[in-house]
């Protein structure tokens, strides 16, 4: 969709210096990295069909781009040792996000931030009862995707302030195009 594009043009080039990316899925943020400001990048993901595409895409750039091909709850790596974190459209199918989040938390040096675009609930009664109402089919359909998540809650709750939060509907069906965006360093 062209307005989760757009979001990721306004987000990732913010990353700097040694970056864990949530969810690379196939490589989609490669051509929003602002790479005089990266040094390395290292994805996880669970999905190796989508790591496979991911690491063809890579060979495009002129930088220090590697994988993991695990859940992002449980993340093998050192302590304190990523300077960035990019979560983009995928706080909704981790199946434990809170885990996923402590994991970010640990993982980032202590003036990191993470840098997100997602979707999730949306702030209209009836809007979140629909998202309630369709959620467990969306999740079997859509690859685990849950549409009622509220990711303002998830990433206060997991030991970051919001440095920039911006939250607005993008063009589409407002059950799936509520979306928050922005900045939180950890606390």
């Amino acid at each position: 969709m062209e307005g989760f594009q757009k979001k990721r043009a306004q987000i990732v080039p913010k990353a700097f210096g040694r970056v864990l990316e949530i969810g690379i899925g196939s490589g989609l943020n490669f051509d929003f990295y602002d790479f005089d400001k990266v040094h390395e990048i290292i994805g996880v993901d669970p999905a190796v069909s989508s790591v496979a595409i991911a690491k063809s895409r890579a060979l495009n750039y002129q930088s220090k781009i590697s994988f993991i091909e695990t859940s992002a709850e449980s993340i093998r790596l050192e302590s304190s040792s990523f300077d960035s974190v990019v979560i983009g459209y995928s706080l909704c199918t981790i199946p434990d996000p809170m885990q996923a989040l402590a994991e970010v938390h640990r993982l980032l040096k202590p003036n990191g931030s993470i840098f997100f675009m997602e979707h999730g609930l949306a702030p209209e009664p009836n809007v979140q009862k629909w998202q309630k109402r369709i959620a467990p089919f969306w999740k079997k359909i859509g690859g685990g995707c849950n549409l009622d998540r509220n990711i303002e809650e998830l990433i206060l709750d997991s030991g970051f302030r919001f440095k920039k939060l911006k939250k607005k509907y993008i063009k589409g069906p407002k059950i799936a195009s509520f979306l928050y965006y922005g900045e939180a360093p950890k606390v």
